[in-house]
């Protein structure tokens, strides 16, 4: 009997997909593994960093599934003062909630988290363009192989300029090997900036960094030929 092959589908957002979403992020916040050790506060960490794509942009963010399972994001934003406001008007609300969360339930690690947040988070974010679009992605281990995150990456680029957006920018966690100078130049990204990120320091025997990459989609035509697949609301991959 020959074992079944994988299917990977690369779609837009769905409504439907907006708690897996969430999860994603959590599950992956700690350098690809979950955010638990670093910040135990699921429902704050997701709504911080998915809330502004999945209530303000959802038409630009796309989806893969693994077997007819989400396994991974790319979220985007190409709005940046409209993106600053949702923040600046959530802020109270996620202050207030880290603030009862640290003097009444929150453990060391995410004190230290959160310590870290306000003394040189700041301080250890490299270059940010200026009007770009944005996006941010995770995906989770079983679907992190260069096929997969090319393809998904040339769905997402292929939209965005159908869409009239023409560059993209995204600061992303990297260390050793993972999302590499190298990955990222094999995907067409320029790296811009990085900076060293210590609130990882004191769990890892490594060094952390946060590089900001862009991208240039005026000429882009795409790093695999999809032609007809790119048209639709799905790539269907076998792996």
């Amino acid at each position: 009997m020959s074992e079944a092959k994988d299917e990977i589908i690369i779609r837009h957002y769905r409504p439907e997909d907006r708690e897996v979403v969430r999860r994603i992020c959590c599950d992956t916040g700690f350098l690809g593994n979950p955010v638990d050790p670093v910040f135990q506060d699921r429902e704050l960490f997701a709504d911080y960093l998915t809330g502004y794509y999945l209530d303000e942009a959802p038409e630009l963010a796309v989806i893969l599934e693994k077997n007819g399972e989400v396994r991974g994001y790319i979220l985007c934003g190409n709005d940046p003062q409209a993106q600053a406001a949702y923040e600046r008007s959530h802020a109270p609300g996620w202050a207030w909630r880290a603030i009862t969360g640290y003097f009444f339930r929150y453990g060391a690690g995410t004190k230290k988290y959160i310590h870290w947040i306000l003394t040189k988070g700041r301080k250890e974010v490299p270059f940010t363009p200026k009007g770009m679009a944005h996006f941010h992605i995770n995906l989770l281990s079983d679907v992190r192989s260069m096929d997969g995150t090319r393809k998904m990456f040339d769905f997402f680029f292929h939209d965005l300029k159908q869409k009239g957006i023409h560059s993209i920018y995204g600061q992303v966690v990297t260390f050793e090997e993972r999302r590499s100078a190298a990955m990222f130049k094999r995907y067409g990204f320029l790296l811009q900036d990085k900076m060293e990120v210590t609130k990882f320091q004191h769990m890892v025997d490594h060094s952390v960094f946060l590089f900001t990459v862009t991208k240039d989609l005026t000429h882009f035509t795409g790093m695999y030929d999809y032609k007809s697949e790119v048209k639709s609301d799905e790539v269907r991959t076998k792996k």
